[in-house]
């Protein structure tokens, strides 16, 4: 059940770029679902704003569209979504307009005197990152958001093209609102296994003393994606594997294997921790670059007996591109829990499977007392969170096998969210939307983290930017990916971990 803090005080949700991708598949259904789980104040609105001309009818017909489609749930119950549709309007105007602006501040007034109370008003900016700005400017030049308790600023990621551009926005942003009123939305934070990392990891004593680098080998992190570029072959050549995932996602997954234990759960306090990591990684100089990533496209290929093109075949996309599809980097945090210990990360496109793990792989037994006849499928421990295609995390153990001989065998201790829990799990923007509704910004980015990510990971995209790649495209579609992503890895004697977690 929500809290106090959510039911009691009146909600307006004003939707930037409302008839777009990320409105229609993964804001529609998470706002209907927090609806029906009772999770949504008694008291809301929603306002979808955007160019298009459409009435209040046609909006809601395709927020309904949405729903049924991608909710997690289902289909919606017509009763259910019939009292829903009613707190929905749309409002058609051009971002750069004040008559719009205003029209937003009579509805907002008209709203807290129905409900006699003030309203927590949320800009939601699901558009283009060139509107972020102007959007912004006009909201604080209107007096839209001068209340931090109930005003929030809701951005989604690209925040920046780069560190300067990343900078730019910060600096503008921290001009017109306080940074309790920005939210800057990373969806990969809102996944449940994802959150279950700082449980996992704070909740459990037996943890601590071996989450270190006394007893851990290496870590991977990795998330591959099946599907290629899509319809977004235009967004996707300026940005690539690199800035559209690693400086994002993968850096945030990193942060919380590798944060340490925060005093507190305050918002500012578990974001000072992950910031720590960050300062903490050793700085690429021009040299390390081809030492520690690597960079691929996908040409065409074979993926689930269908025949897919190749990047540069896609709509959108130069049929020279520069743009990476994959990349994979090792990083090192040079602080005292972590020092020597390598984080492969690697994420692209047009891979062999959808999978998003963390692998802690542990070092071996100091002294092996069993002979080499017992031992042939003899693994190191692992410790394995997967956040797709299964919620669940598994530690990876050697036991004997039953029988009258003395035979080792690799066994699986699982946590499976299916198994365990009846109740489906919320998406990830129901979590995060309630966080905002509640003012807790515990899994939102800060302005100096963003920059300190940007920071990391230029000196990467400016090599990458300076030389082009000769052997553009460099592996197949269906494939694991290049085979440098391979010899990155076993230069150090490992290998990529893939699904199922046998006994490789």
């Amino acid at each position: 059940m929500a809290s106090k803090i959510v039911h009691e005080q009146p909600t307006i949700f004003i939707i930037f770029g409302a008839t777009g991708d990320l409105a229609w598949r993964k804001l529609a259904p998470a706002l209907y679902n927090l609806f029906v789980d009772k999770f949504m104040p008694h008291n809301f609105a929603i306002i979808g704003n955007a160019r298009a001309k459409m009435t209040d009818e046609e909006f809601q017909g395709k927020m309904l569209e949405g729903v049924n489609q991608f909710s997690r749930n289902g289909k919606a119950d017509k009763t259910l979504w019939k009292e829903f549709a009613q707190h929905i309007s749309y409002q058609s105007s051009d971002v750069q307009d004040n008559a719009s602006y205003k029209s937003f501040a009579d509805f907002i007034e008209a709203f807290e005197t129905k409900h006699k109370s003030k309203a927590r008003v949320i800009y939601y900016l699901a558009v283009a990152p060139r509107f972020f700005p102007i959007i912004a400017s006009k909201l604080a030049e209107n007096n839209l958001a001068t209340d931090p308790k109930t005003s929030r600023v809701v951005i989604e990621k690209p925040f920046g093209h780069d560190l300067e551009s990343a900078k730019d926005l910060n600096v503008l942003l921290s001009t017109l609102f306080q940074e309790e009123q920005i939210y800057r939305i990373d969806h990969y934070l809102g996944k449940e296994p994802v959150q279950n990392i700082m449980a996992f990891r704070f909740a459990n004593s037996i943890l601590e003393p071996i989450w270190n680098r006394n007893y851990i080998e290496h870590v991977q992190i990795s998330v591959t994606e099946q599907l290629g570029v899509e319809n977004r072959g235009g967004y996707y050549e300026g940005a690539g594997a690199m800035r559209d995932m690693i400086q994002n996602h993968l850096l945030q997954l990193l942060c919380l294997v590798a944060m340490e234990t925060p005093i507190n759960f305050e918002a500012d306090e578990i974001r000072n921790r992950k910031v720590d990591v960050l300062h903490a990684m050793r700085k690429f100089e021009p040299d390390d670059v081809q030492k520690y990533v690597v960079r691929g496209q996908y040409a065409k290929g074979w993926l689930e007996g269908e025949d897919v093109e190749g990047y540069r075949k896609e709509k959108g996309v130069d049929p020279q591109s520069n743009t990476e599809t994959f990349a994979a980097v090792k990083f090192f945090v040079d602080n005292w829990r972590w020092q020597g210990v390598p984080f492969y990360v690697r994420s692209g496109k047009r891979m062999h499977q959808n999978t998003s793990t963390i692998i802690i792989q542990f070092k071996d037994v100091p002294h092996c007392v069993f002979p080499t006849q017992v031992t042939d499928n003899w693994q190191q421990n692992r410790l394995v969170i997967s956040i797709q295609p299964e919620m669940s995390i598994r530690l990876q153990l050697q036991v004997k096998r039953p029988g009258l001989d003395m035979v080792l065998n690799t066994v699986d201790m699982l946590f499976n969210y299916k198994g365990t829990y009846k109740h489906g799990e919320p998406e990830a923007y129901e979590t995060l939307l309630t966080d905002i509704m509640e003012g807790d910004q515990t899994l939102f980015m800060r302005g100096d983290q963003v920059e300190a990510a940007w920071e990391l990971l230029m000196p990467i995209l400016n090599a990458w930017g300076n030389r082009k790649s000769l052997s553009f495209p460099n592996y197949q579609a269906g494939s694991w990916g290049p085979e440098l992503a391979e010899a990155l890895i076993a230069q150090d004697g490992f290998h990529w971990f893939t699904l199922p977690f046998d006994n490789e």
